[in-house]
């Protein structure tokens, strides 16, 4: 059970100035992974998954994400940004951050804080919580919170269907700027060692039918549970949850234990289509949420990192959402544009033939 002292509330009200979503435009279906490793016998996690192009990483998407968020925001000057943060498990370098160079190209630097985070999945929904805290403590008038992947799997491995490319980006400010004001976050994590990479390895580790009951399904449901405990609320009073999406099945089982319908649900489930884009997974599903929210709509977001922890947050959407929605492409206009694939195209071009 929660209460208030383990809410994590700011000191000034923070909100969603401005949110961008990116998906890079192949797909490679499931059949395909199938067809490759079990000769097209067996049933398949998801539909299709979106494929990072040659020329995309993690830095290019971010970029691209990022400035859907300012424009969206109509923020007069970029250099008013003061920390921009960039969450993923696919930084394209080992050694440099991403976050330098996501801040120097949309024009935040020199005068910014800058850094990258990391727990899995979740990597971009601890950068948000750090936004709000240091915009809520007067530190910043603007910070921008990034969760973005190009997520790896081992060819033929069960992860090979679902993990995708993708995520979103989201310029935090003062409530009274916002088209979502953050009524509070809740956290729960604990050491379950679900799924791993340890260093030099180029594909992660999982383990298994373990990733679901004692892993995910727990740590989504308390750390929904103890937002809502805290702040009084139940799933009726929410018009959407966005919950973190490793496959069609586990989100839905998970609202359904917590009590939200179907129709909460669907509008942010977008991993059928796009797969499981890792950091940016529960992010871009609430883009997806906030392109449909109508103004006084509440929405409920909770991510899950393995390692294994989620964040949980409540919102509420303001006037501001109407003319806002119009300024940047819609989460949805990203997944529609697809190129279809096959496997040794997507060999290609996530650089899986090794010497």
């Amino acid at each position: 059970m929660s209460d208030t002292t383990t809410i994590l509330r700011p000191e000034h009200p923070v909100g969603i100035v401005g949110y961008g979503a990116y998906v890079p435009r192949y797909r490679l279906p499931a059949r395909e992974v199938s067809r490759v490793w079990t000769g097209g016998y067996g049933g398949t996690p998801i539909k299709e998954k979106s494929v990072p192009g040659p020329d995309e990483d993690v830095v290019t998407m971010s970029i691209e994400a990022a400035r859907n968020a300012l424009a969206r925001a109509a923020l007069p000057d970029p250099a008013l940004i003061r920390a921009v943060w960039v969450g993923s498990e696919s930084h394209p370098y080992a050694v440099k951050p991403t976050s330098t160079i996501v801040a120097e190209a949309i024009g935040a630097t020199p005068h910014t804080q800058a850094a990258d985070w990391e727990f899995a999945c979740k990597a971009g929904t601890e950068a948000l919580q750090a936004a709000i805290g240091f915009i809520g403590s007067g530190m910043a008038r603007y910070a921008l919170a990034i969760g973005m992947d190009t997520a790896q799997a081992r060819p033929g491995d069960a992860l090979e269907y679902t993990a995708g490319a993708g995520g979103a980006a989201y310029l935090l400010g003062p409530a009274e700027e916002s088209l979502a004001v953050f009524e509070g976050s809740f956290s729960y994590v604990t050491d379950t060692p679900d799924f791993w990479r340890r260093a030099y390895q180029h594909y992660p580790s999982h383990g298994g039918r373990f990733t679901g009951q004692p892993a995910y399904f727990k740590h989504i449901t308390a750390a929904a549970r103890g937002l809502m405990d805290a702040l009084g609320t139940s799933p009726a009073d929410y018009t959407y949850v966005v919950l973190h999406q490793p496959n069609a099945k586990f989100p839905k089982s998970a609202a359904k234990k917590l009590g939200f319908t179907p129709e909460q649900v669907k509008d942010g489930l977008l991993v059928n289509e796009i797969g499981n884009v890792y950091a940016g997974s529960s992010l871009i599903g609430l883009a997806a949420v906030l392109d449909e929210a109508r103004p006084g709509d509440r929405l409920l977001l909770v991510s899950y990192g393995s390692g294994a922890g989620s964040d949980a947050f409540s919102l509420r959407v303001t006037e501001a959402i109407v003319e806002r929605q119009g300024r940047a492409p819609l989460t949805r206009e990203y997944v529609a544009r697809r190129v279809e694939i096959d496997y040794a195209t997507y060999v290609r071009f996530t650089g899986k033939l090794r010497k």
